[in-house]
């Protein structure tokens, strides 16, 4: 009962009711990235996504990105490309976490060019 109470008030942190049923009755799986969030299709040319976790648009890879925006290019229909050894895997914004990046992380002192005049 409680899950079923989640799944229709909560609709920040999953999918609602309302797109379940969507999904369901009209969406067919146009398929699946590696974060585990599935990408549909419906007849009408309708496209979304049901994330994996935690809803965040910056959680779409680059590949599935065009393929959500009808933007044509040569990797439109092939999703699971070679990866090669320099590309780093796709993460999500890191704006406003621990992780997110920050210049003088180590807290050492700003090492200035010049010397202050005193008097």
């Amino acid at each position: 009962m409680l899950t079923l109470l989640k799944k229709i008030f909560i609709w920040w942190n999953q999918e609602t009711l309302g797109t379940k049923l969507k999904t369901i009755f009209y969406g067919k799986l146009a398929g699946k990235d590696s974060s585990g969030n599935k990408y549909y299709e419906s007849k009408s040319g309708k496209r979304w996504v049901i994330y994996n976790d935690e809803i965040d648009a910056s959680k779409i890879p680059n590949e599935w990105f065009s393929w959500m925006h009808f933007t044509n290019n040569r990797i439109e229909n092939n999703h699971e490309l070679k990866k090669y050894d320099w590309q780093k895997p796709h993460q999500s914004n890191q704006t406003g976490t621990e992780n997110a990046y920050h210049p003088n992380k180590n807290n050492d002192p700003i090492k200035k060019k010049y010397t202050i005049w005193k008097s």
